[in-house]
């Protein structure tokens, strides 16, 4: 039970507007000024003595007593009128403006806050300064010492105890914290049984298993597959060779184990065993590997909805469940089957060497894995802001592993607990305060696909989806030393650029550590299924970490990867997520760059155009000239134009104006909830974006069924592509409405 390299730095510019702000701080100093007069001024003094004065009818003298009196009038009043003159020039100087919604970052500030009137403003390079004081490689060196474990599946004792611990460092750093408890359903391998592979006469016992096969016993005939991809599949039929009933083997890597598993299941393929290759993964010939084959992310036997009480909701199962067999095999193993395989000589291409197996190399798979129910605790803490309170940036990380996961959990653990006491300390002793929440989340049962970050997405959807702007995944951070790799919305591409140059002096072009965010990363869900820009990163080596979904990632293998250097590199991944975290809540509009995706729905309208007008010509039966795609066109010059719009309300807004920073902010977090499609359910297709998201709804799925169209596939339907054709125009369209505000401001050109 749970109990409860070198640095640059950048300021903060505020530049001179002569509009606006001005006028009315004119006005408050008059009066202001005129209470004083009011109250002590001298024309007030003279008029009342001139009321009691009985000479007041009288035409002065010029005696020399008049005259003193009436120089030290005039120079009274000269004094006073220099001094309002004075203070009015210096507040126009020191009035924050609209240009500063520019954010230029050239100009040097002096003071240490810019005040607003809700909170100070600690200078951005100040912010930097002090989170890097706060890190140490000694801090981490102890921190993981504290969360390594060498049991910690989900939901068991181990896992329970590292929650416990995340909980406790919580509570001593001071911030609010709370935890969120589910009840998932997870596979395990047989605890009195085994699973098997029989092949020739030849019984083999794998320890490692894979979460959700299928179970039951099949007999298939061998077939190898290279890795399992689509085009692998592709290049088999080419050479006439029947997947139907065939048991399929293929290497891990390249895609994950589950679309591996469903590749071969729609071509009614039996089985599939995966085994690790020594040429991608020098791990041992007899190192067992673990996953899971659930194409999709959560608990799979409650797709859509939350995990809270499995009593409560009728059987149901995902769509991503395979339905066939799946199994894990070592290499040796693999070695054993490939030696005896006949049929035709594997492509150059894919070796050479060894067969691809014919009808007759029979092998029998069988799968006993147990369905199980598990309570499962999420770990959350949040230092709240001072201005925006319930908008919140969301840092995560994995804390289960199959193993001791010190790659896979530990190093992201760490990260985790080190940078909620370091805002900690900044906003406690420091003085700095949070414009926005930060929330820390510590997930149970990643291993199996996100489950715990999943169902908490799933179980409060609808008030994320207007208050999270953010997630900064903290899985696999270090891998290795040479290279730095990260995936995420295309909204955050600027934020993450500008982390890299500021945190790393790393001037390197964006697009070559650019790669695609993939389902089995945790960051995926919240951006494909919620509508939330995420991000994910890792230092890693030029070859691939090859441990994870093993028991042999240790500390000892991972500071093999690193020459020894984990604590540094996770210092300076804590850094970086640091950096876009603190960014985020800082300045006064969010740092998400909203015609990132101009360049991204282009491309996409410009292929699909060119595929209908190839259809058209070829197939015009299926798609007739009446079908334009000069919707699907403006809807992409709508987008287009609202985002420019907004870029420019950005540009003239009144930083000093709460209310209106907060509704362009809230403009801005629409963008990706807007793209996600609102007419397919998430309980079948749960990752709507039809950008980043998969499934027919998509724009690449478009494309793709075009090109069924075009070669008359007998699975491509005309009239269903029209409907999807038409839905997502309107999800575009309908994006682009929201992003420009005021129903006034809506364009109709459609």
């Amino acid at each position: 039970k749970l109990n409860g390299e070198p640095r640059s730095y950048t300021r903060f510019n505020l530049t001179e507007n002569m509009e606006g702000d001005n006028s009315q701080v004119e006005m408050k100093l008059s009066s202001d000024m005129d209470e004083e007069v009011g109250g002590n001024g001298v024309g007030d003094h003279l008029n009342h003595n001139s009321e009691r004065s009985p000479y007041v009818a009288r035409k002065p003298g010029r005696t020399p007593k008049n005259i003193c009196f009436m120089a030290a009038t005039t120079l009274l009043i000269f004094i006073i009128g220099y001094l309002i003159g004075y203070l009015v020039h210096r507040k126009k100087d020191l009035a924050p403006s609209c240009a500063a919604s520019k954010l230029d970052f050239n100009d040097d500030v002096p003071e240490a806050f810019h005040e607003t009137r809700a909170a100070p403003l600690m200078d951005w390079d100040k912010v930097e300064k002090l989170l890097a004081q706060q890190l140490s490689v000694s801090n981490f060196d102890s921190t993981f010492r504290e969360f390594a474990s060498n049991s910690h599946q989900a939901g068991s004792p181990g896992d329970d105890a590292l929650a416990n611990k995340v909980l406790k460092r919580f509570k001593e750093y001071g911030i609010q914290t709370w935890t969120d408890e589910h009840f998932i359903k997870i596979q395990q391998a047989p605890a009195s049984g085994f699973n098997k592979v029989v092949f020739k006469g030849r019984e083999e016992r794998p320890q490692g298993f894979l979460s959700y096969s299928a179970t039951g016993s099949r007999t298939g005939a061998v077939l190898y597959a290279h890795y399992g991809q689509e085009s692998d599949f592709r290049m088999l039929q080419g050479k006439s060779i029947n997947v139907n009933g065939r048991v399929i083997l293929v290497r891990a890597g390249k895609i994950s184990f589950a679309e591996k598993v469903y590749n071969a299941a729609k071509l009614n393929a039996s089985a599939v065993l995966i085994y690790p290759d020594p040429d991608d993964y020098p791990i041992g010939e007899n190192t067992q590997i673990y996953g899971h084959v659930h194409l999709g992310s959560g608990d799979p036997y409650t797709p859509g909805f939350p995990s809270f009480n499995h009593t409560q909701f009728p059987p149901v199962q995902s769509s991503g469940l395979p339905s066939i067999l799946a199994q894990t095999i070592t290499a040796n193993m693999a070695t054993n089957i490939m030696r005896q395989l006949g049929g035709e000589t594997l492509p150059p291409e894919w070796g050479g060497v060894t067969k691809l197996g014919n009808e007759t190399d029979l092998v029998t798979v069988e799968v006993n894995n147990v369905l199980t129910e598990r309570k499962i605790n999420n770990i959350f803490g949040v230092i709240k802001g001072y201005v925006d309170s319930d908008r919140y940036v969301i840092l995560g990380a994995q804390r289960d592993s199959w193993g001791p996961g010190f790659a896979r959990s530990t190093v992201g653990t760490s990260v985790l607990v080190e940078l909620a006491r370091s805002i900690s300390e900044m906003v406690k002793h420091e003085g700095f305060r949070l414009r926005r929440s930060i929330v820390f989340a510590s997930w149970s049962a990643g291993e199996y696909g996100s489950v715990g970050a999943t169902e908490w997405l799933e179980g409060y959807l609808s008030s994320l989806s207007m208050k999270a702007f953010s997630y900064i995944n903290l899985d696999g951070v270090v891998t290795g030393r040479d290279s730095f790799k990260v995936a995420a919305s295309p909204l955050m591409y600027s934020l993450i650029e500008g982390a890299l140059k500021e945190a790393f002096v790393l001037y390197v072009n964006l697009s070559s550590r650019l790669e695609e965010l993939q389902m089995d990363d945790a960051a995926y869900p919240f951006l494909a299924f919620s509508g939330i820009p995420s991000v994910s990163f890792r230092f890693t080596s030029n070859s691939d970490y090859k441990y994870f979904g093993t028991l042999l990632d240790t500390e000892d293998k991972l500071n093999s990867a690193t020459s020894s250097q984990t604590p540094q590199f996770a210092m300076a991944a804590a850094q970086f997520a640091g950096h876009i975290a603190l960014r985020l809540v800082h300045d006064h509009l969010l740092r998400l760059d909203l015609q990132k995706y101009n360049s991204i729905i282009r491309s996409q309208v410009a292929e699909i155009n060119r595929r209908v007008k190839t259809v058209q010509r070829y197939q015009p039966q299926l798609l007739p000239k009446a079908l334009s795609v000069q919707w699907l066109i403006s809807a992409s010059g709508s987008y287009s134009r609202a985002s420019r719009a907004l870029a420019k309300d950005s540009e003239n807004s009144d930083l000093e104006d709460i209310e209106m920073c907060r509704l362009i902010n809230d403009r801005i977090m629409a963008v990706e909830r807007n793209l996600l499609s609102p007419y397919v359910s998430p309980k079948d297709s749960p990752f709507r974006h039809i950008l980043m998201g998969s499934g027919p709804h998509t724009l690449n799925a478009l494309s793709t069924h075009l090109e069924a169209l075009r070669l008359s596939n007998p699975e491509a339907d005309a009239d269903l592509f029209r409907n999807q054709f038409a839905l997502a125009t309107w999800t575009i369209q309908g994006c682009a409405n929201s992003l420009a505000g005021d129903i006034w401001a809506l364009d109709n050109e459609i």
